[in-house]
């Protein structure tokens, strides 16, 4: 049987993009191919090659979608500060469930539609808080990409491991620092139990959050 492309709906970019995504999020950006994703659909890789003319471009439309995902809030009447905090929320929120892809929007955020609507969000927001544009572009380019790596970075264990390997996996990374020499680390020592693992996802993005508002808000002209 012929193994033609015509008619097939799987084909979408959207649904290869799609898949793509499931991919990274269950096996990490790394197995995430053309052939792999040709196999998926059943078609040859060529056919793959006629929406992407290679992994990185593939890779790129990836960034795109997960850029496309934030919804960027409208402007209201609460003070600067407070938008840009539901305007970063709404980053995290977009890539959060994504972290082996997250990094991939980096180079988007000015070069993607939806990354440049959020990068001028930033800025409105900076320049309205008393920040001249030079200096809100700085602060938002550090945000953005500070943000980006705070969910690349997440302490987070493989979801597909199982229970006791998972127990067993945090129980090892909290001895390693448990048994370092406490004259030397003593603060490392005793907080070896949260610095092996994330227990609250939650709260490490609000503390990120947190501390990125503040220091907007403390660097403020117009404070």
């Amino acid at each position: 049987m012929s193994r033609s492309t015509a008619g097939r709906p799987g084909l979408d970019p959207d649904v290869i993009v799609k898949s793509a995504l499931a991919i990274a999020d269950t096996e990490g950006i790394d197995a995430v191919t053309i052939r792999r994703l040709a196999q998926e659909h059943q078609v040859t890789p060529m056919a793959l090659y006629r929406h992407f003319k290679d992994k990185d471009d593939l890779l790129q439309a990836l960034a795109d979608r997960l850029l496309a995902d934030i919804v960027v809030p409208d402007a209201d009447d609460r003070p600067w500060h407070e938008q840009m905090r539901s305007t970063l929320t709404a980053l995290i929120a977009a890539l959060r469930p994504h972290p082996d892809v997250a990094h991939l929007t980096v180079p988007r955020l000015l070069t993607s539609a939806p990354g440049l609507a959020l990068a001028e969000r930033c800025l409105v927001l900076l320049v309205s808080g008393g920040f001249d544009i030079d200096r809100a572009a700085e602060v938002a380019r550090s945000t953005l990409f500070s943000l980006v790596a705070l969910v690349a970075a997440e302490p987070r264990l493989d979801p597909r491991t199982e229970k006791d390997d998972r127990d067993d996996a945090i129980a090892a990374r909290r001895a390693a620092l448990a048994t370092l020499p406490v004259s030397r680390y003593p603060n490392v020592v005793a907080a070896a139990g949260t610095l092996s693992y994330c227990e609250d996802a939650d709260h490490y993005y609000q503390i990120g959050l947190d501390l990125t508002v503040a220091a907007m808000i403390r660097t403020s002209p117009g404070r």
